[in-house]
């Protein structure tokens, strides 16, 4: 191991998730509007679905932190009862309970005691899934009604210029000066999601550093193809 690579310490980074550093686009502007428009919902519970990496979590993440929710996934929604869960909070988010609701009939009763605690409680609840809940296999009878009843906003898979923008966001945030050329070359090499963006800048941000070079296409040739080879091994 070089001196250099013994050297780097990976402090980590902590993803930048406010309201003001989420980008609005075509594919997310309906889902950005409801989040901003609580807590005068048309209903208590509001469903955001759509396929991995268009940034559902980040939107949760900015309504947890305007409402106050507690989140909940699919490990918690199984372990513990509804009043644990939601303690004295009148907001909770439901993030990746999908698989749950659909292989356990007791995570699905967790789910509707909790639906029935916030409407006693005047609150709301925020769905996460890559369904809309009307789609989703929930073993019980009621909640399944329920759900099929909820508003569901559909986020889509970003376009180039959303990703492109993130990118160039992800390379300010982390303090990195980046050439267009760069960003250029990235483009039509990396997947269309922010979750391979965030991905990507962080194996960028480690590569520099571990090797004292800037960021240049070289150097982003070779993170692509070691990106690319971890994911066939």
């Amino acid at each position: 191991m070089s001196s250099a690579a013994q050297l780097t310490f990976d402090l980590g980074h902590r993803p930048a998730l406010g309201r003001e550093d989420f980008l609005v686009a075509p594919s997310n502007e309906v889902a950005v509007a409801w989040i901003d428009r609580w807590p005068a919902w048309p209903d208590p519970v509001l469903a955001l679905h759509g396929p991995a990496g268009c940034g559902k979590s980040h939107l949760c993440e900015v309504w947890r932190a305007a409402s106050g929710a507690v989140r909940i996934d699919g490990a918690k929604l199984a372990a513990a009862d509804p009043p644990a869960l939601l303690g004295a909070a009148t907001a909770c988010a439901l993030d990746d309970v999908e698989d749950a609701l659909a292989g356990s009939g007791e995570s699905a009763g967790r789910l509707l005691h909790l639906y029935n605690m916030l409407a006693e409680r005047g609150g709301h609840m925020l769905l996460i899934g890559r369904a809309a809940p009307a789609r989703w296999r929930v073993a019980s009878r009621d909640l399944k009604t329920r759900l099929a009843s909820v508003p569901a906003v559909a986020l889509t898979a970003p376009g180039d210029a959303l990703i492109e923008a993130v990118m160039i966001k992800l390379f300010a945030d982390r303090q990195l000066r980046v050439g267009a050329d760069v960003v250029r070359f990235l483009m039509p090499r990396m997947e269309r999601s922010f979750t391979a963006a965030r991905t990507l800048v962080g194996a960028l941000d480690r590569a520099a550093l571990a090797g004292r070079r800037e960021i240049t296409v070289p150097l982003a040739r070779a993170v692509l193809a070691d990106l690319d080879g971890a994911d066939e091994n």
